[in-house]
């Protein structure tokens, strides 16, 4: 047995309570492709309602990735990083206050440490072009001080927080959003461990990326330093999925496309933005538009975009209408929301690709991030709800033709 089926073998081990017996042997067996179907096995046993511990989500990782090219993806030392195309990522330890200099990437931050004990930290940084994504963690009590000379927008979430917080003279809490004017100082209070992330961006940009909001697209109205409370609904969702994106993005070994760095931009702004977007009041700019013409709208925009991944905020901004004018139009004509719709389309892309291709040329992982999916096991499952198969199946061309066994054949429960 290879050092990784150990590795494996024994992850799995943790959770060998809640896997079905039948998954639980296929682990002990120490095969790659049996611990495949165990994991899948395991996740129709959950069901979409629950994520994979993250040991079974490093575990799968490691399994997509080895299946396919036969080889581990490269160790990541503290203050190491990956770059593709666009895409830069870096991730590093921290020892000391003075790691969080670099707490927003590409602007200089002065921090003062107020709580006794040893200094532990992390800091991580995703660059998009000239955009930057930020996720930064804290063992103790900080003050954080952004001079006025940075003329970049900063847009920060709360990520978590052991006691209080405070920007200015506003407490904030988990999820909460922050706005940071360009040229603008800004001072912050940890009174305990706490984690963040904060998006840099040129301000000229929100035209361009909020065109679907006009109340949004004015650079004027992010002049004004402000906290956004969360939205439950959307907010806590977000603190998990943006260092899901950051975790995934640095183990991406393959080149992204415009296309794809362009989505993953959106969709790193719509995870910190959406609370801001949420507390604006429903728009009033006249008659909504046909149902039916817009839904054919965004129809003749995906057929334009081809097979690359296309965000919700693109599409508003391209046919000028606020989400929730897409989402009403989207129920009335389909009975779903536009973004289980353009999850479909993709899944459906990515089942083309595959069909198409061969385990030597690609591998699942890497089309599945192309097409903008980051959590493995939960893309696995909407993909077997949709098709009625893995991707590993598709790829290998098996489709429904089942070579395990009978008892494996049968739909999630």
């Amino acid at each position: 047995m290879t050092e990784l089926h150990v590795v494996l073998s024994k992850t799995l081990g943790k959770y060998s309570r809640r896997l079905p017996s039948c998954a639980e042997r296929l682990c002990n067996s120490g095969s790659l492709k049996f611990i495949v179907i165990a994991l899948e096995l395991w996740l129709d046993r959950v069901g979409d309602g629950a994520s994979l511990p993250w040991g079974v989500v490093d575990a799968l990782w490691f399994v997509c990735v080895t299946s396919r090219c036969g080889k581990a993806p490269r160790a990541r030392e503290a203050g190491g990083g990956a770059m593709s195309g666009q895409l830069a990522v870096s991730s590093s330890s921290l020892d000391s206050f003075e790691g969080l200099h670099n707490a927003i990437r590409g602007s200089h931050v002065e921090v003062m440490q107020l709580g006794r004990g040893k200094f532990r930290g992390s800091l991580s940084h995703v660059g998009i072009g000239d955009f930057s994504l930020s996720i930064g963690s804290f063992s103790v009590g900080v003050r954080t001080q952004r001079i006025s000379t940075d003329d970049k927008l900063v847009v920060g979430m709360l990520l978590n927080s052991q006691d209080r917080v405070t920007h200015w003279s506003f407490d904030m809490r988990p999820a909460d959003v922050l706005v940071v004017p360009p040229s603008t100082e800004h001072d912050g209070i940890f009174h305990g461990a706490a984690a963040y992330a904060a998006i840099r961006l040129d301000l000229a940009e929100v035209t361009s990326l909020f065109k679907s909001e006009p109340r949004l697209s004015d650079p004027a109205a992010w002049l004004d330093k402000n906290v956004y409370q969360a939205d439950p609904a959307i907010g806590i969702a977000a603190t998990k999925r943006l260092p899901l994106i950051i975790s995934r993005l640095a183990r991406q070994q393959t080149g992204l496309s415009d296309a794809v760095a362009d989505f993953w931009k959106r969709s790193i702004i719509d995870a910190v933005t959406g609370t801001i977007v949420q507390s604006l009041p429903p728009d009033t700019r006249g008659l909504l538009p046909s149902a039916t013409q817009l839904v054919g709208k965004v129809d003749d925009y995906l057929d334009a975009a081809g097979l690359r991944p296309v965000h919700v905020s693109e599409i508003c901004a391209h046919l000028n209408v606020s989400r929730r004018t897409l989402h009403r139009a989207f129920y009335d004509v389909l009975g779903l929301g536009p973004i289980t719709y353009l999850r479909h389309k993709r899944l459906c892309a990515i089942h083309s690709v595959l069909r198409e291709s061969t385990p030597a040329t690609v591998t699942v992982a890497q089309v599945a991030i192309q097409h903008g999916f980051i959590e493995l096991g939960r893309f696995s499952h909407y993909y077997y709800s949709l098709f009625g198969e893995y991707p590993s199946e598709t790829l290998g061309g098996r489709g429904s033709r089942r070579e395990i066994g009978p008892h494996f054949a049968s739909s999630p429960t």
